[in-house]
């Protein structure tokens, strides 16, 4: 009986190791999740091209941008599932070597000699040699198949993972095209309506006089010939909780939470990646675009019913105050700078970047609304949040 003994323990071990290796189809796919978003970020390639010849050129591009970004996290988030499996069958791989080198050795010993399993005794021994072999291979046979298929499957991440490098530095690369073409696209904009013509002097003497966000949305809503006009906009209240959020990101602090400094504001704030558009989740009249406090670049909108929209920390506004914007056109980019696309770098970011830590979330947008003057909870306005 050694022959049992000495492959029934190796099938045992064998099998444990691999199936500490979580199996090919647990989880979701990554190199699914990777090729797809290749998928979208080609077809945003395309719509950069159909957007030349677009009616409105501006809104083209918003959702040119927007189809980027969308491709470009799902893209990252699949290269680091792929990193991570990848790292996992290794691993697996490495610690039983001994393991699979016996379980190779004894396919090919059976495989190539079946004549050494005579037995001496004679024909006997033969016979029970052979029932002891019919057995466990197919147990042998099993977990001959479930190597290969992950060694087939730990190539094809490999061939994956180069491939997908390659989409995300073209990715980069046009996304960076579609936000210069949209930033141009609106240097040269003359067509939007607008509700009223600032009045610079008094918006001014409004910013210098502030000393917090509140006194200078009061002074704003005291601005009767402004405040007057964003009435014929379409009804802001019925849309509460079917808002989609301006920017793709994470909600990384709700409403009154206080931050590690114990600052605590009456809005959200949003982890979001360097230069992600932001956009008017309702049509809105800007009331006011520029530096404020210490809140960085700040847009101000009104969507109508007494309400204004604040997002603070943005890097690059767009528009114009008294200018009507409808939903979803761009207010503005974040600040920061995209990862520079060299292969190796960008390789490199993306392992660090943990899947869910947030690492390359390096930018914050603040949102706060406000109602006839008081602060409203944001969350109850928008729909599951973009990510």
């Amino acid at each position: 009986m050694s022959l049992r003994r000495t492959l029934q323990p190796l099938i045992a071990g064998v099998g444990l190791a691999l199936c500490a290796v979580l199996p090919v189809q647990a989880q979701t796919d990554p190199s699914h999740t990777a090729r797809a978003a290749m998928a979208m970020l080609e077809e945003a390639t395309i719509a950069l091209q159909e957007a030349e010849k677009s009616g409105d050129r501006i809104a083209a591009l918003t959702q040119t941008v927007q189809a980027y970004e969308e491709g470009l996290s799902s893209l990252r988030t699949g290269l680091r599932r792929i990193n991570l499996r990848e790292a996992a069958l290794q691993a697996a791989f490495d610690a039983e070597s001994d393991r699979l080198g016996q379980l190779l050795g004894v396919l090919q010993t059976i495989g190539k000699a079946p004549a050494l399993l005579v037995h001496p005794s004679g024909p006997v021994g033969t016979a029970r040699s052979g029932m002891i072999l019919s057995e466990v291979t197919p147990a042998l046979q099993a977990q001959a198949e479930d190597l290969r298929a992950r060694l087939e499957e730990q190539r094809t991440l490999r061939a994956l993972q180069e491939s997908a490098v390659e989409t995300l530095q073209a990715g980069l690369a046009g996304v960076q095209e579609a936000r210069f073409e949209l930033s141009l696209a609106i240097a040269r904009r003359t067509e939007l309506p607008r509700r009223f013509i600032a009045d610079e002097a008094r918006m001014k003497t409004l910013v210098e006089s502030a000393d917090t966000l509140a006194s200078f949305a009061q002074g704003l809503m005291s601005d009767p010939d402004a405040t007057a006009s964003a009435t014929s906009l379409p009804s802001f209240q019925s849309v509460r909780g079917r808002l989609e959020m301006p920017v793709l990101g994470r909600v990384i602090r709700g409403f009154g939470e206080r931050d590690a400094a114990g600052i605590q504001r009456p809005g959200l704030i949003v982890a979001t990646r360097p230069l992600s558009i932001v956009t008017t989740p309702w049509p809105a009249t800007i009331r006011y675009l520029g530096p404020l406090l210490d809140y960085g670049n700040v847009a101000i909108l009104e969507p109508g019913d007494g309400y204004l929209l604040v997002f603070a920390g943005l890097g690059q506004l767009y528009g114009d105050v008294g200018e009507v914007l409808s939903e979803g056109a761009p207010v503005g980019l974040m600040g920061g700078a995209e990862p520079s696309g060299e292969a190796e770098g960008d390789q490199a970011f993306l392992i660090a970047a943990e899947e869910g830590t947030g690492a390359e979330r390096t930018e914050t947008l603040y949102i706060e609304l406000r109602k006839d003057g008081t602060p409203v909870d944001p969350t109850n306005w928008f729909a599951a949040g973009k990510d």
